[in-house]
Parts: C-alpha cells; structure tokens; sequence
C-alpha cells in the first residue's frame, strides 16, 4: 500500500471524517460547543490551581491565556490518540465487510479532531484581543507545530490502533496514558522550569515542543522551545512514526481475521 493507492480512496477518507465528526455531536444539547468547554473549563482549573493557588511561573504572560494557548494542541493530541487508538476496533463492521486501506481509518480518526481545534482556536483569538497580545511574524511557523502535534498523534495512534486489534486491554492504558502525558508535557507550566542540563532530554516528548511552539508563535514569547528541543522532539516523532507504519503494515492482514 502506497501514497497512491491512499489518494485513490480520499473519498472514502473524507466520508469517515466527516462521519466522525457528525456521531461527536449527534443529539447532543450543546452541538460543537463542546469543543470550546472542554478546554475552557480545564483552564479555568489550571489558573485557579496552578496560576493563583500554586503559583505556577507564566513567563510574564497572564496565566489563563498562557495554559488556554497549551491546551489547545493538547486537547487535540489526546483527542486524535484516543480516536484513532480505538479507531479499528470500532469500525470493526467495515474492516470485515470490505476492503480498503486500512491506514485511512486512524487517519481519518485524527483528522477529526483539527475541527475542534479550529472552533476551539476562536477563543483564543478572542483572548488574545483581551489582553492586547498582537503575534509578531513568528506565527507563520504555527502550521509547523500543529502537522508536529498531528504527526505525534498518528504515530502512537498507529501503534496503539494495531496493539488494540490484537490485546483488548490496550483500550483501558489509553486513557492512562494521555492523564500521564499531560503532567509530562509544559501545558500548566513553562518548560523553562526544566533544568537546561535536561532540555534536549525533554524532547523526547514531542508535545513540549508543540506546546512551547505554539506559545512562541502566539503570544511572543522571547524564547522560542529551543533547537536542541525540538530537533529530539522531530526526530522522536519520525522514529514513532516510521517504526508505526511498519508495525501496522505488518498487522494489517490479520485486522479483519482478529478484530
């Protein structure tokens, strides 16, 4: 299976995204104002907690806008692990039926999620307007940290999506491992906290540099997340990603047998 054969079937990859899409938010009250309250709330947490309680360094931007600016490429992280996670063993009926390239399904999975990010993203705006913070050129390298964010969650995604085919039980470490993740990652803290001795090492979670990224390219930050960070966050995320493909390609035939 080849780019080529993937661009044959983008309708099909399309149908599914939007198909996800829509059974988020059928018969729900509230629609795709869920995507704005999830991380609304959550910052409204963190800046009670962390920013007024803990006292928790922002690098001199106001703490609510500093964790809102985090939460939103991490609400779109764990949103794309989890889908696309369990996105085979819910399609279980088409995988079956019918054939088709396998890998669209967690694609489309993590596609699903860059709509919230867009409705979500409106409020920061909003935000930014609120506390006078205007992007300076930087922000033209938003694009870059979002496609990292991304990469990072298809990479897992195809590990964990293979693995739950396999062992069921993979679907319960899911959740687990975004709550661990989360406390992993710079979203209610600055990444300057850490040592600089261990900077590079922090790489290797990639959403530390999405994350610091996207501070940087939003709200001026005067350092950016770091070469060193971010060359180990690319690189880790290359290796998840290629190490992913080939386990999945390799699972592939046996999908429709085990799941």
């Amino acid at each position: 299976m080849g780019l080529r054969e993937l661009w044959e079937y983008r309708e099909l990859l399309y149908f599914l995204t939007w198909r996800d899409i829509k059974v988020r938010y059928k018969q729900t009250a509230l629609g795709a104002a869920w995507a704005i309250i999830q991380p609304l709330f959550m910052m409204v947490v963190f800046s009670v907690f962390f920013g007024k309680l803990g006292r928790i360094p922002s690098d001199g931007i106001p703490y609510p806008i500093f964790a809102y600016c985090a939460l939103l490429p991490w609400q779109l992280f764990a949103h794309s692990l989890t889908e696309s996670g369990n996105s085979l063993v819910a399609n279980e009926r088409l995988i079956t039926k019918v054939y088709f390239p396998r890998l669209i399904v967690p694609i489309s999975a993590v596609l699903g999620g860059l709509v919230d990010f867009v409705i979500a993203f409106m409020i920061l705006l909003l935000m930014m307007g609120y506390y006078h913070i205007t992007p300076t050129i930087v922000i033209v390298t938003l694009p870059l940290f979002l496609l990292l964010a991304v990469a990072t969650a298809l990479a897992v995604g195809l590990w964990l999506s293979a693995l739950n085919v396999k062992y069921r039980d993979v679907r319960y470490t899911i959740g687990f491992l975004t709550q661990f993740w989360l406390f992993a990652t710079p979203v209610a803290y600055s990444s300057s906290m850490v040592p600089a001795r261990w900077r590079a090492l922090y790489g290797l979670n990639p959403m530390a540099g999405v994350v610091e990224g996207f501070r940087w390219a939003l709200l001026g930050k005067s350092e950016g997340p770091g070469s060193a960070l971010l060359v180990v966050s690319i690189a880790a995320v290359t290796a998840l990603l290629v190490g992913g493909l080939y386990y999945f390609r390799r699972m592939e035939s046996e999908f429709a047998d085990v799941v």
